[in-house]
């Protein structure tokens, strides 16, 4: 079996969206002084590789404690996007063309390539975006989740998120930002796990995903 970790390392040097902080790690308990190490970690709920709930845009919705464990596992599958230029769009096409793969799966992740802008500025660029016909079509489908390689599913500046709003406005579901390695995954569906800190009523949190199949 070959398992993938699909997240970026949280350290205090990593990205983070404008205008938030990065994590800070403070030594709070040492070998020397008191026989043992512990860290006291301040992160915002959206950093690194993390996931949204609807809760994280529109009041009253759904947050991600109140999701099932069964939500953040299941089968994906990968729509590659790599030879999408910035400013260029993922349509709904990008989807269809992976046929009953894209439409069985319970997690679609879609990629770009902009990971490998990680750690520069041009990360903040202008990436690649779904289409509000893309989202429309993956609502209708009904996946646990999406997942990018990039550090939203709006771009960061414009219109204040209306790609979040459409896909969150009445349905359960979760997306994941901040993905890398979608380029080493196999072409055909894998299993995949994301789940987030049990965090109560969490408008987000840090995942670890990963991607395992067999060889």
């Amino acid at each position: 079996m070959t398992v993938l970790d699909l997240s970026h390392p949280m350290e205090s040097s990593m990205p983070v969206y404008p205008g938030t902080e990065p994590p800070r790690f403070e030594p709070a308990n040492t070998y020397e002084k008191d026989g043992f190490k512990e860290t006291k970690v301040t992160f915002f709920t959206h950093t690194g590789t993390h996931m949204d709930p609807p809760a994280h845009i529109l009041p009253g919705r759904t947050s991600l404690d109140q999701f099932p464990p069964s939500q953040f596992i299941g089968t994906a599958v990968v729509i590659d996007c790599g030879d999408i230029p910035a400013g260029g769009t993922i349509g709904p096409d990008r989807i269809l063309s992976r046929g009953p793969d894209a439409e069985k799966a319970d997690f679609l992740l879609f990629r770009t390539g902009w990971d490998r802008f990680w750690g520069t500025p041009e990360y903040f660029g202008d990436y690649p975006c779904l289409t509000m016909e893309a989202i429309d079509l993956i609502i209708k489908r009904g996946y646990k989740g999406i997942g990018l390689d990039v550090i939203g599913l709006d771009p960061v500046w414009g219109e204040p998120l209306p790609r979040h709003k459409r896909l969150f406005q009445n349905t359960d579901i979760v997306n994941i930002e901040n993905l890398t390695r979608l380029d080493m995954c196999p072409p055909t569906p894998f299993h995949f796990s994301c789940f987030p800190l049990p965090i109560h009523d969490a408008d987000g949190s840090p995942v670890r995903a990963v991607a395992w199949w067999d060889e």
